[in-house]
């Protein structure tokens, strides 16, 4: 039997698989010099060795046959690679080898750096994960010596060389972060984004949104951290990433002190709390948070008592200063002279290394509002145009708007006071109950 029908039917079309789009990074940043940071932090024959190896990684990576081929499901030729053994000179691997040992580089940095030179002596035959794990590790050496744009030019290089590898991505997205090269970053972490969703790596997709938030909270734009932080938590619940849902309830609760959301952070302080569980080593920074909030509603005598007992189990330097500023702020307001002399001499001991401490702004911004409560102008003046220059350096205008705003309290003579007693809401104090008892637990087991 015929079909009769005027209209035939439309031939359906086969589905087109779904391809997730990887947008392209930024691989430049204020330098003049690709791998000019290099140059810039290190000396000598050792500066020369690693910004030549990593230039070299990245000219093997940039020809990876992956990323230059086109969309498979698309028409036309597919492009090759260039062949990566034309690459480099015959010689140019035992003149770097010589060059390298003629520099006498630390024990522990001398493996990783002749695995990356293995790109000179076989190009045809290295391997992706050898070149990226090798770049890891130089990365973490410079990194660990605060050379941030040293350790940032290796991950880029060990991420050239892996280009489909989401958590290397990711290292690239937050150093630039800590650069303040935030251009850069974003679109780092946006790429890990996609490169997550194509290969299933959920975790590296649920950390990008959390770098995208950081990097918005470090801008001042809360409301676009908190959109991120609030996907980073869906993914992290999706697919049981506990401590990132940790992290992302502790940044939720940062962004809602900063907007005086305070019944909304005590939640989130709670929540952040058991995510973490009773022995995660990033509790004590937690409790130093909750001293900021109570800091915030002017309760500074208990927020200094949790302050000076979660400083010592703070170990990241950039937490350190932080933790010096908030406690600065908290003993200006309580008027302990004593204490805030301790926190302003320890703040300043970083004075040489503001450019790598992302937190400097906020810290020197807390010892500024400290001493304004205690009415030393002179020290508040110091810090809040400090604070001011790295703000302008950094491109954090909500920074720069709260150094004014203090710097115009000083021409004014305006003190700032404890305005409310300790509270005796029965969430905060359970909340400050547990904190204590279990930084006091953690003190007597060290």
């Amino acid at each position: 039997m015929t079909d009769s029908s005027p209209h035939p039917r439309p031939v359906r079309k086969p589905r087109r698989r779904w391809r997730w789009h990887v947008p392209p990074a930024l691989m430049h940043g204020p330098e003049q010099l690709e791998g000019g940071e290099i140059l810039a932090e290190m000396e000598g024959p050792q500066a020369m060795v690693m910004f030549q190896l990593a230039r070299d990684v990245s000219l093997w990576g940039s020809a990876d046959p992956d990323e230059r081929r086109p969309d498979p499901d698309a028409a036309g030729p597919e492009v090759h690679s260039a062949d990566r053994a034309h690459f480099f000179t015959g010689d140019a691997h035992p003149r770097l080898i010589a060059q390298m040992e003629a520099a006498a580089f630390d024990a522990g940095l001398e493996a990783p750096l002749r695995a990356a030179a293995e790109v000179l002596r076989a190009p045809g035959e290295v391997t992706r994960a050898q070149l990226t794990a090798a770049c890891l590790d130089v990365s973490k050496w410079a990194d660990e010596r605060d050379m941030l744009g040293t350790a940032l030019a290796f991950a880029q290089a060990g991420a050239i060389a892996s280009p489909r590898d989401p958590a290397m991505g990711y290292r690239v997205g937050l150093l630039a972060r800590r650069r303040a090269e935030y251009p850069r970053a974003e679109s780092w972490f946006r790429r890990v984004i996609g490169l997550g969703r194509q290969a299933k790596d959920w975790e590296s997709y649920a950390q990008a949104f959390l770098g995208l938030a950081n990097l918005y909270m470090q801008r001042g734009n809360y409301p676009a951290a908190r959109r991120f932080l609030i996907r980073c938590l869906r993914a992290a619940r999706r697919h049981g990433f506990r401590e990132l849902q940790a992290k992302a309830y502790h940044d939720l609760f940062a962004i809602a002190i900063q907007t005086d959301q305070f019944a909304e952070a005590n939640d989130l302080a709670r929540l952040a709390f058991r995510a973490y569980g009773p022995r995660h080593p990033r509790l004590p920074v937690l409790a130093s948070d909750v001293g900021v909030l109570w800091v915030v509603r002017g309760e500074f005598a208990p927020a200094l008592e949790v302050l000076r007992a979660a400083h010592p189990h703070i170990s990241h330097p950039c937490e350190q200063l932080l933790s010096w500023g908030n406690i600065a702020r908290a003993a200006g307001g309580a008027g302990d002279r004593a204490t805030y002399d301790e926190a302003w001499d320890n703040i300043w001991s970083y004075a040489g290394e503001w450019h790598n401490r992302e937190n400097a702004p906020w810290a020197l911004m807390d010892a500024a509002r400290g001493a304004t409560s205690l009415g030393d102008w002179p020290r508040a003046e110091r810090a809040a145009s400090t604070a001011r220059e790295i703000a302008v350096r950094r491109a954090e205008a909500h920074v720069l708007a709260e150094a004014e705003s203090v710097l115009d309290s000083v021409t004014r003579r305006l003190q700032f006071q404890a305005v409310a007693p300790a509270s005796n809401d029965a969430v905060v104090q359970g909340l400050a109950s547990d904190l204590t008892r279990y930084l006091r637990r953690k003190t007597a087991a060290e």
